[in-house]
C-alpha cells in the first residue's frame, strides 16, 4: 500500500508543473481542494480525488451513465485478457513500448485501456469528459493513474508533456473528429508516438444505427438503458434462433440484423453495454485510412502504420522536436514562454 501511494504521489508530482489553465494555457497551481490559475484566476475543484477541468454537464452525459453502470464490464481480470487483445490490435503496442513512460489515455473511460498500459509498466494519465473519469480513479486506485476530467479540445496539460498519446473509440464522439486528432500531437514529446483508433467508414452495417441514433440519443440514458436492456436479449435470441433455420435462417437473420442491430457477444451484459454504446451518443462519426492519414502527414507525424482493427493508425512526432503547426493545434495562447517559467 504504502508503495502504491509512493508511486501515485511520485506520478502527481511529475506531473502538476506540466498542468496548465486550459481557458488561458497560463500555470496552474494547487490551492487546498482546488487548481487555481495564476493568470485568470480561473479555479478548477477536485472531486472525489478527480481534478474538474469541464463543465459537470456536456454532451458526454450518456458516457458518464454508461460507466458508472458498467463500472468493471470490460476490465480484464484472472484469465480474461480481452480488452489487452483490441488494446495491441487497435495501437499495434507491445508492452515494451509503454514501460517507464508516461502516457496519456484520451477518453479512458472506466479506465478499460489503462489498466492494461499501467500493468505493462506505463504511467498513465487519464481524461474524460465525463464523469467517468471517476470510475477509472476507483478502479485503478493501486494504479500508477491519475484521472482528470477535462475536454479534448482544451487539455490542461503543458506542451511535449507525454512520450505516447492513445485514444481509443473516443474521438469519432466528439463535434469535430478531425480537430481532436489534430490537437494531440502538440503534447508529445519529440520522438513520441500517437495511436486512434476510430469507427470505419468502410463498413455499411451502421447505416441503420445512424438513422435511430437521431432519436435514441435524445432519450434520457437511463430511458434508453431500459428499452435496450428488453429489445437486446429479444433480437440477440432471434437472430440465434434464425440462423438455426436449414437454407433460408442465415440470410434472413443477416437482414434483421442489418436493420435492427445489437451486439451479439457471447456475453449478456456487455451485449447491451456495446449496443447502448451504440445508440447513446450525440456524436458519432466515421472515417477512412485516407482521411486520417491526412491528418496524421498535415501535423508532421511520420512512421505513420496501421493496425490491424480499421481504422487504427500510429504515427511518431519527429524527434528533432519540430512542434506541429497551428492547423493541427491552436491553443488560446502560445505556451513557449509559460513553459519555461
Amino acid at each position: 500500500m504504502h508503495l502504491v501511494e509512493s508511486n501515485l504521489r511520485s506520478l502527481a508530482d511529475e506531473l502538476e508543473p506540466r498542468l496548465r489553465c486550459p481557458r488561458c494555457r497560463y500555470l496552474v497551481e494547487r490551492r487546498g481542494d482546488a487548481y487555481r490559475c495564476r493568470s485568470c484566476d480561473a479555479r478548477f475543484p477536485i472531486v472525489h480525488g478527480v481534478p474538474r477541468f469541464v463543465e459537470a454537464q456536456n454532451y458526454s452525459n450518456s458516457f458518464g451513465f454508461q460507466w458508472k453502470r458498467y463500472a468493471h464490464t470490460q476490465l480484464d481480470r484472472e484469465g480474461i485478457r480481452e480488452s489487452e487483445k483490441y488494446f495491441r490490435m487497435r495501437t499495434g503496442f507491445a508492452a515494451s513500448d509503454l514501460s517507464g513512460k508516461l502516457v496519456l489515455d484520451v477518453g479512458c473511460g472506466m479506465g478499460r485501456f489503462a489498466e492494461v498500459a499501467t500493468r505493462w509498466g506505463a504511467k498513465v494519465v487519464g481524461v474524460d469528459l465525463s464523469a467517468a473519469a471517476e470510475v477509472a480513479a476507483r478502479n485503478l486506485a493501486q494504479r500508477s493513474f491519475l484521472a482528470n476530467q477535462a475536454d479534448v479540445f482544451h487539455l490542461p496539460f503543458a506542451n511535449e508533456t507525454f512520450d505516447c498519446i492513445y485514444s481509443l473509440g473516443v474521438l469519432h464522439h466528439t463535434p469535430d473528429c478531425e480537430a481532436a486528432v489534430k490537437l494531440l500531437p502538440q503534447f508529445l514529446k519529440p520522438g513520441g508516438n500517437l495511436a486512434v483508433w476510430l469507427y470505419s467508414a468502410y463498413n455499411k452495417w451502421y447505416r441503420f444505427t445512424d438513422f435511430y441514433r437521431c432519436y435514441t440519443s435524445r432519450l434520457p440514458a437511463s430511458a434508453l438503458h431500459k428499452m435496450l436492456s428488453v429489445a437486446v436479449p429479444v433480437f440477440y435470441h432471434l437472430d440465434r434462433g434464425l440462423r438455426k433455420i436449414p437454407l433460408v435462417g442465415k440470410p434472413v437473420a443477416g437482414v434483421v440484423h442489418h436493420v435492427f442491430p445489437v451486439n451479439r457477444q457471447a456475453d449478456p451484459e456487455a451485449r447491451v453495454l456495446d449496443t447502448f454504446d451504440w445508440y447513446s451518443p450525440r456524436y458519432q462519426s466515421k472515417h477512412t485510412y485516407e482521411q486520417v492519414f491526412r491528418w496524421f502527414e498535415s501535423c508532421g507525424m511520420e512512421d505513420l502504420h496501421v493496425a490491424e482493427t480499421p481504422i487504427s493508425v500510429r504515427g511518431r512526432k519527429p524527434s528533432r522536436g519540430r512542434v506541429p503547426d497551428h492547423s493541427c493545434g491552436t491553443p488560446a495562447r502560445s505556451t513557449a514562454a509559460i513553459d519555461s517559467r
